[in-house]
């Protein structure tokens, strides 16, 4: 499993789960320490893609998966000062990496055979890190749509 932080420029921090680990809050709160040495490091490529951007402050979109919503992982974000975007449960349909992201990848990787892990993990970073960032920019933008039809709708399942 690959966990996937993303904004509208591209890329920000691709984490795999090895085989036989439980995603749970303790293990979450470590990929976003992760995420938060990459969003902190001196990385020109990173910074100079964003321009200043993640200084202005970090909104995380989750949903209410267990590990998302653990007091453990709350009180993380709280010390990182980092907000959280959350929308409603079993909404994939305001998922910017389900609805943009992820079919594309599956697509991508249809039809090829890896020889283990090791390679399928290089060609998932290499697919998502060549990945232009007006694809990137595309899926958030297309969630201020749908998340707008979905408050109109009151929560109702957004259709594309």
């Amino acid at each position: 499993m690959a966990t996937v932080f993303w904004d509208r420029f591209g890329i920000i921090l691709i984490d795999f789960t090895p085989r036989g680990t439980t995603v749970n809050a303790e293990y979450y709160c470590e990929t976003l320490f992760k995420l938060r040495l990459q969003v902190t490091a001196s990385s020109y490529t990173l910074q100079s893609r964003r321009r200043g951007r993640l200084t202005d402050g970090i909104i995380l979109l989750h949903d209410n998966a267990r590990p998302h919503v653990a007091g453990k992982t709350l009180d993380l974000l709280n010390r990182f000062g980092w907000e959280i975007f959350s929308h409603p449960p079993y909404s994939p349909d305001l998922a910017p990496s389900d609805y943009h992201l992820f079919g594309k990848l599956k697509e991508f990787l249809g039809g090829k055979q890896f020889a283990g892990d090791d390679e399928l993990k290089d060609a998932v970073n290499r697919w998502l890190n060549e990945l232009a960032a007006e694809e990137y920019d595309e899926g958030i933008l297309k969630l201020v749509n749908r998340y707008d039809k979905c408050l109109n709708s009151y929560g109702d399942y957004v259709e594309h």
